[in-house]
């Protein structure tokens, strides 16, 4: 895996009005923390860190953060957006181990063709768009695929379902429902029609004659 490498100041004023002129000049207040490590005010260039974050991994990339001459393998956490432009405005960068687990948030990519749920007219239903695994930073995929293409009418993919690397196991609730499916409109119409249907019929049908 590239690793991205982040310049940063810790020559900066703590306070909100700091903050603000930060941002108005093109910089990002945030913070280093972690295990061992006493929490160090910081301030990154904005596009430096849009790069910095630009590839496959996303905020998932591990970042070289240099700063008072020090080196610091992060991962970027907690981004604050701001409320308007979406812009972002503070961020926590966590230091790890590169040989250590880490929790890291993926996209799930649906690949696949649930044929028999199609061909009985009922629906998929996506249930979460994005999982936690926990793997060391070098092994974090970019996304995980869940295979639809077995499912049948009435089933439910689990997290513990989803087919992950070697090094990689789902951190959250394995439980959890990532797709499953539910009928369709047409099947319901359908359903609806056949018992409409069967009613006259079981109306008009002789009432049986109790046995002697």
């Amino acid at each position: 895996m590239t690793q991205a490498t982040l310049n940063a100041l810790t020559t900066r004023d703590k306070g909100s009005r700091n903050s603000r002129r930060l941002r108005a000049a093109g910089s990002i207040p945030g913070v280093v923390y972690g295990e061992g490590v006493a929490p160090l005010v910081v301030s990154v260039d904005a596009k430096e860190f849009r790069t910095s974050v630009s590839g496959d991994q996303g905020l998932n990339s591990l970042i070289t953060l240099t700063a008072d001459g020090k080196s610091y393998t992060v991962l970027a956490r907690e981004l604050q957006r701001h409320k308007v432009r979406g812009t972002v405005a503070h961020i926590d960068f966590q230091v790890v181990d590169p040989n250590k687990p880490v929790i890291a948030t993926v996209p799930v990519h649906m690949i696949g063709d649930a044929v028999e749920v199609r061909h009985a007219d009922w629906e998929i239903d996506q249930q979460l768009f994005s999982v936690e695994l926990k793997a060391r930073p070098a092994d974090v995929p970019t996304h995980v695929d869940a295979d639809i293409s077995h499912l049948t009418p009435g089933a439910t993919l689990h997290v513990g379902d989803l087919v992950l690397p070697a090094g990689v196991e789902a951190a959250g609730d394995k439980n959890a429902a990532v797709v499953s499916t539910r009928q369709g409109r047409v099947a319901l119409v359908g359903g609806g029609q056949d018992a409409a249907a069967a009613a006259p019929d079981a109306a008009a049908a002789p009432a049986a004659t109790p046995s002697a």
